[in-house]
């Protein structure tokens, strides 16, 4: 299914106080692998109770079925306040994304940057102290290990595309050239987040690399954006 069916699916389910329906993520930046790839789709409605769900069900169930996630629903009031609690993801979905259907509610919605500071630490953090734990599960076996690494690649190279918002107010849509810029802005090694991507992508055998080196290279590059980020927010905060 076509987010263009969709749309015309969720239009018949909600003729009246629908408002936007967005598509976001690497569809609307130019990332999109086909059916490797799902669909990121974001509905903005006047109001949302149990008779807007049950409405969206029959739709959302056949987009979801068709391998794309459910869509994320808001009022233009509770989309307002995520620009407070969840500003990594609305500034990715601001910077990538396409207009279905209504009007461009993402345009004018303020970010703290004060609180884009604290969620990226956070977020970073937490995914730190996720990724060493799972390392303990992999017995240190190299299929294993390779399948952490790229298994949790995608997540990093998003929160180290928040993390570079921190130092410039544009920042590439691409998760690659993103990365690369706060490699100029932090002393990291990249190098080894492109070996993890070629590894997901196919493009590099797994047996032409050393996947304890190469985790080593990529936990000591997380530790450093980690603390790099922490001593960027207690120096804003004093």
């Amino acid at each position: 299914m076509t987010p263009e069916i969709f749309v015309e699916q969720v239009r018949q389910a909600i003729p009246t106080g629908l408002q936007a329906v967005i598509l976001y993520g690497s569809a609307a930046a130019g990332d999109h692998l086909g059916k490797q790839s799902d669909y990121n789709i974001l509905i903005v409605l006047e109001r949302l109770g149990v008779p807007e769900l049950k409405a969206l069900a029959a739709p959302t169930q056949a987009w979801v079925k068709r391998g794309s996630h459910p869509p994320m629903l808001f009022t233009p009031e509770s989309l307002r306040e995520s620009g407070v609690t969840f500003p990594i993801e609305l500034l990715d979905i601001r910077d990538a994304h396409k207009v279905l259907f209504g009007d461009d509610v993402l345009a004018g919605i303020p970010i703290s940057q004060v609180n884009l500071r604290r969620q990226v630490e956070h977020e970073l953090h937490g995914k730190l102290l996720q990724l060493q734990s799972q390392f303990l599960l992999t017995a240190a076996q190299p299929k294993r290990i390779v399948e952490l690494l790229t298994g949790t690649l995608s997540k990093f190279l998003i929160l180290f595309r928040a993390a570079l918002r921190l130092y410039q107010p544009d920042v590439p849509v691409k998760k690659r050239e993103a990365l690369e810029a706060l490699s100029r802005q932090i002393a990291f090694e990249a190098n080894v987040f492109v070996t993890i991507q070629e590894l997901k992508d196919g493009r590099r055998k797994s047996g032409t690399v050393e996947p304890e080196v190469l985790f080593a290279g990529y936990m000591a590059a997380i530790q450093t954006v980690v603390k790099t980020i922490s001593n960027l927010e207690k120096g804003a905060d004093k």
